[in-house]
């Protein structure tokens, strides 16, 4: 079977890691051309990764879209929609970086029209394929941790004024988010994996040592629909250098913590029942392998299956969908000082408005 050939389409920084996986880490797969509006940084991935350039997607489809089976989105999240939504008509898999948008009708429009179009949607949430998520994820469909109790996040991430000030839409409302839309977006995506649908949520959240519109720090209470209940402990404002992004998950027969900078390293895993193997989760399963991108590069070896297949992915729209709704509802809970329920119309959220 022919390699699949990739677009991305937004030349910044995440765009340098799927290149570089795309280009080092995976045989199957080749890049086959690049879009972004500043030309320069067209040509800057042109010239280190040997493809086209272009600065509009038109132009791309125009000279080499005979060449191009798979399309990455990979500008800020608020143009996620307006991408999309001009992408469909060229009928080619769309891989959209999280979030899948920054509003839950943007969202929807952007999986209708995909639906309208018979286009595959994929949301990248590549930590999915962390080792010891993996395992846990097994653990869980296996029921050993028996009745969930509590789940919990904490990301303890360092992004200064510099961070920030480097491209002109992080931090703001209208195009990204503070930290719980753009860096726990991945820790959040987890926790409901593991732990199920929210029933509601209370937050607060502070924006104490740099100058954006949102968030750097905030925290949130869950109460999932099994009962079980939820603790979201996520900051930027981390000095000097980062710390962790864990997550652990207790329930009445087994407990799981997971740590390291990315929920890639397994620190406990302990389980009343013990099950052969359970010695070798350490060695088999307790870190990522060494190599740069290995989860990206296996989630995008899982969109080139499910397309070479025409099987469901494993993270799609409708599923990219939950923590968008999640992330949305703290938010909400952040402006009314209430709790929200799920399955709620948002009315005071200022994601994707400016200001």
């Amino acid at each position: 079977m022919s390699n699949l050939r990739f677009a991305l389409v937004g030349c910044g920084s995440i765009a340098r890691k799927h290149a570089h996986v795309l280009h080092n880490y995976l045989d199957e797969a080749e890049i086959g051309a690049f879009v972004d509006l500043d030309g320069a940084r067209a040509c800057e991935f042109s010239r280190k990764f040997e493809a086209p350039g272009f600065t509009s997607v038109d132009e791309m489809m125009r000279r080499v879209g005979d060449r191009i089976d798979v399309i990455n989105v990979l500008t800020p999240s608020g143009a996620h929609c307006e991408n999309v939504l001009d992408l469909v008509q060229y009928g080619r898999p769309l891989v959209v970086e999280k979030p899948l948008a920054l509003r839950l009708e943007d969202a929807d429009r952007m999986i209708e029209a995909c639906d309208a179009h018979g286009v595959k949607l994929f949301v990248v949430h590549q930590n999915r394929y962390n080792l010891p998520i993996l395992k846990t994820r097994e653990a869980l469909e296996q029921g050993r941790f028996g009745r969930l109790v509590l789940g919990t996040v904490r990301l303890r991430w360092t992004r200064d004024q510099a961070y920030y000030d480097s491209e002109s839409w992080r931090g703001t409302w209208a195009h990204d988010g503070g930290v719980f839309m753009n860096q726990a977006v991945h820790h959040i995506d987890m926790l409901t994996w593991f732990m199920g649908n929210v029933e509601s949520v209370r937050s607060m959240a502070a924006t104490r040592l740099v100058k954006i519109e949102a968030e750097d720090t905030g925290v949130a209470v869950l109460r999932f629909n099994s009962g079980a209940l939820g603790v979201l402990e996520a900051t930027t404002a981390t000095r000097p250098i980062d710390l962790e992004g864990s997550i652990s998950i207790l329930g009445e027969k087994g407990s799981v913590v997971i740590g390291g900078f990315f929920m890639n390293e397994l620190v406990t895993w302990n389980f009343a029942d013990k099950q052969p193997g359970d010695e070798l989760v350490f060695e088999k399963y307790g870190k990522n392998p060494q190599d740069f991108g290995h989860n990206l590069g296996e989630y995008l070896r899982g969109v080139i299956t499910a397309i070479q297949s025409k099987k469901a992915a494993l993270v799609d729209g409708l599923e990219g969908r939950k923590s968008l709704e999640l992330i949305t509802a703290i938010y909400e809970s952040i402006e009314t000082d209430t709790d929200v329920q799920l399955r709620f119309r948002p009315k005071k959220c200022r994601l994707g408005l400016a200001s």
